[in-house]
């Protein structure tokens, strides 16, 4: 199995960083505009891409405030579906380190390397939101 790896350090408090992946109107500011989110494990949270020709279903499955969120892909197109996708937060001389990634890609074929590509510009969206910018949703 393969895995995608980013990290970034964003100059803002790990709660705002945990709010921003956590709840669909964090989410809205910087991913895309079309999600259906409850910050509760289990539940499974619906994200639509252009025009919702492309679904992505996620199980949350573990919320730790302020420090890590996991979900699993349960459905989606192509590749996506059995995939884990983990943040891990952690403060660091006042700014947070976000260490995300992406497991359980089957190869590095088909989907994996548009969304290393696109996992990486989603980080600095981020990054520009919880530091109090507006870059608005990287999908609309």
């Amino acid at each position: 199995m393969h895995e995608l790896l980013h990290g970034i350090y964003i100059q803002a408090h790990p709660e705002k960083v945990y709010q921003a992946i956590t709840t669909a109107d964090g989410l809205r500011q910087w991913w895309t505009a079309d999600c259906v989110v409850e910050p509760r494990v289990g539940s499974v949270a619906e994200f639509g891409f252009f025009g919702r020709k492309a679904v992505f279903r996620m199980r949350i499955d573990e919320l730790v405030p302020s420090q890590r969120v996991v979900w699993q892909c349960v459905g989606g197109p192509d590749e996506w579906p059995g995939t884990r996708l983990t943040w891990d937060l952690s403060e660091d001389a006042g700014k947070t380190r976000v260490r995300f990634q992406q497991t359980g890609w089957p190869h590095i074929e088909g989907h994996f390397r548009p969304a290393n590509s696109t996992w990486g510009a989603l980080m600095y969206r981020l990054k520009d939101y919880a530091e109090g910018k507006s870059p608005g949703p990287h999908f609309k």
